[in-house]
């Protein structure tokens, strides 16, 4: 049996189950085989920015690293990302097509050169 297929593309409809965690929550979506992550995450409600950053990007083009999630199992392509799995630092959800199976991550994302209002100067 073949996968759907969109009529007015030609292109394969199969869809993918993707695992979002978030803290302690877990939700679990059905998405089209072939969909940019950060899109996905946006349409779910579940956004991959800080409250600053979800209005000051980049708007998915891989130039601001401000989209970050925690993934495995997914090799890069993108120059940032390549350098992210290497040390260790999250991927950018916008430069992430979901091709297969993926369980995802969001960040608690923090503002550089924020201070810790309980340390003493």
């Amino acid at each position: 049996m073949s996968d759907p297929v969109d009529l007015s593309t030609g292109e394969s409809t199969e869809t993918v189950r993707l695992v979002v965690v978030d803290g302690d929550t877990e939700t679990e979506l059905v998405v089209d085989r072939g969909r940019v992550l950060r899109d996905v995450l946006l349409e779910a409600g579940l956004s991959p920015y800080s409250r600053l950053t979800e209005r000051a990007n980049c708007g998915g083009r891989g130039l601001c690293a401000t989209c970050g999630v925690r993934v495995s199992d997914v090799e890069p392509d993108h120059w940032h990302d390549k350098l992210a799995k290497r040390f260790g630092y999250p991927r950018l959800s916008c430069q992430i097509e979901i091709e297969e199976e993926l369980r995802v991550e969001l960040v608690e994302k923090v503002v550089w050169g924020s201070r810790d209002t309980q340390e003493p100067l």
